[in-house]
């Protein structure tokens, strides 16, 4: 850890463990309240140089301690490292723009966002859903922190959205299935018989919510193409998305391979545009390579220049 984040990480861990002590709380209410008081002025650390992603590391530091000592499996945080790689997917994307608005509707505490949101340096604003109440707080002080245009709801993201369509969805997708039988049956993506795929839902859901060529990148199953439901889903996307890039990212990410994810970049269509030459495929190597990081780099703008020739 460099020293700034060291700095803020121990700042926000003091302040928490006291609040945690003093007020019977848990550790991630602790933080939460630490980092309602930085933003009122009543705390503050003593670091000189604060660097954004140093804030939003430190935060996210914080969170990952907290939900060690109070596990909720449906909350896990997006590795930093593949924030990193959809940060860098999305600049690729809207390079020739000078402003892009952003959706993340499953956006949990909101790391995986606010890693592309610095990604950008300020050329998005955006929006995020999540339901949780203690999640969408940390959302919004850690966004008020980093000083990021985001509106935030406090919903379930597959109920009816007032969110105008956007250029770009992010999304670190929930997998599993959907318990609200009667939400899911206005989906076309809704299961034949018996509960449907929620990631399933949230793709179709982000679709109807990205501008006709826009884009979205998603982490989703990496079995998503062999599922009992897969049919179904390219039938969805051969009516209303075109197919750009599915990378398959390195298994180490995770904690478990049987929850391994991929990298899906999808486009909407548009009467405008003509369908991507090629489809990327393309596996993630071991990301601590640097050789072979740039290689996948290489090709992954290698892809982008001539898709965008078309």
């Amino acid at each position: 850890m460099n020293s700034s984040l060291e700095q803020l990480f121990t700042f926000i861990d003091t302040h928490a463990k006291q609040m945690q002590s003093d007020e019977n709380i848990t550790y991630i209410e602790g933080v939460l309240e630490t980092t309602e008081l930085w933003l009122d002025g009543d705390i503050s650390p003593e670091v000189n140089q604060i660097e954004k992603e140093d804030i939003r590391k430190a935060i996210q530091l914080a969170i990952l301690k907290g939900m060690k000592e109070h596990v909720q499996p449906h909350h896990q945080m997006t590795p930093d490292s593949l924030g990193l790689l959809v940060g860098y997917f999305v600049d690729l994307l809207t390079k020739n723009k000078e402003q892009v608005s952003i959706l993340d509707p499953a956006a949990g505490t909101g790391n995986l966002l606010f890693t592309v949101l610095n990604f950008l340096q300020g050329k998005a604003i955006s929006s995020a859903v999540e339901i949780d109440d203690m999640l969408i707080r940390l959302s919004a002080s850690t966004g008020d922190l980093l000083q990021h245009p985001v509106t935030l709801y406090r919903q379930d993201a597959l109920q009816p959205l007032m969110i105008d369509p956007v250029d770009i969805v992010v999304s670190d997708l929930p997998v599993g299935y959907y318990p609200d039988e009667k939400t899911a049956s206005s989906y076309e993506l809704k299961a034949k018989e018996g509960m449907s795929f929620a990631h399933h839902l949230m793709i179709e859901q982000s679709i109807r919510h990205t501008v006709d060529g826009g884009y979205l990148v998603l982490l989703v199953p990496q079995g998503i193409f062999e599922s009992n439901q897969a049919k179904e889903l390219h039938t969805y996307f051969s009516k209303y998305a075109w197919m750009q890039a599915v990378i398959q990212l390195p298994t180490n990410l995770f904690k478990n391979e049987a929850h391994a994810k991929s990298l899906l970049v999808i486009q909407k269509k548009s009467a405008d545009l003509k369908q991507p030459k090629e489809v990327l495929l393309a596996k993630v190597p071991n990301m601590s390579n640097k050789e072979a990081m740039s290689l996948f780099f290489k090709k992954v703008n290698i892809w982008h220049k001539e898709n965008t020739s078309r």
